[in-house]
């Protein structure tokens, strides 16, 4: 259903693909900025203060972390699905076929 929804409102419009495709790359920038560093240091306060850590919402921090990961992997496929869409369009306007690996692809031009 959000398959369909997100095919027929976004990827058939360029303009819609094009600014779903920039919303989501900024999202994906916002979400992973520092998220090793933050995941690294919480894990060692954790490890370091064990109990102690986790009752002053180091576990919930943790987890809070993972989501937030989770959520930019989430913008980074709508990115690159976007960008799919985007260059395939681009592709066929320009009467260019998009070039598939495997023997398929071998039009003799290539000898």
């Amino acid at each position: 259903m959000l398959k369909t929804w997100f095919h027929r409102l976004v990827l058939t419009r360029r303009w819609a693909t094009f600014v779903a495709m920039g919303l989501s790359f900024f999202a994906f920038g916002a979400g992973s900025l520092n998220l090793f560093y933050l995941l690294k240091a919480n894990t060692g306060l954790l490890a370091e203060h064990g109990w102690e850590a986790v009752a002053d919402g180091g576990l919930q921090q943790l987890l809070e972390l993972l989501l937030t990961g989770y959520l930019s992997l989430a913008a980074y496929l709508v990115f690159k699905v976007c960008e799919y869409s985007l260059v395939h369009a681009l592709a066929d306007a320009a009467g260019h076929k998009p070039k598939t690996a495997g023997p398929a692809a071998d039009d003799g031009h290539n000898r």
